[in-house]
């Protein structure tokens, strides 16, 4: 299985035919914008994912990655901004950060590791 079809398959699980509550609140035609605002210091991983999962939602919205994948991030750093369907937002932000959540989680902690492996006498 590739990431691809491994967004694809997220999409479906989480969003299945649409978001109840963005459809029945908000104009098909509004358009918005959001940013990604680092929370907690760390190694930045999983933006192109990120990346794919706005396109993958609706190829129409425009995403610009700040921060590269494996960078050092403060807290208050902004890692991309996308621009569009204010719909098509809300559906791929969750999956996004999801992505984005697990696989910063596991670059900041492997980065600790391999600081403190010097240390060890083994």
């Amino acid at each position: 299985m590739n990431i691809d079809q491994i967004i694809k398959e997220a999409i479906a699980e989480d969003v299945g035919p649409g978001d109840y509550s963005s459809l029945s609140t908000i104009p098909s035609d509004s358009k918005n914008k959001a940013k990604l605002v680092v929370k907690e210091a760390g190694v930045l991983s999983g933006i192109s994912i990120a990346e794919k999962v706005f396109e993958t939602v609706d190829s129409e919205l425009n995403f610009t990655r700040l921060i590269e994948d494996g960078s050092k991030v403060e807290v208050g750093d902004v890692a991309f901004r996308v621009e569009g369907s204010a719909i098509s937002i809300l559906t791929a932000e969750r999956l996004a950060l999801n992505f984005m959540q697990r696989m910063s989680g596991i670059a900041t902690s492997t980065n600790k590791m391999v600081k403190i492996l010097p240390s060890l006498q083994l």
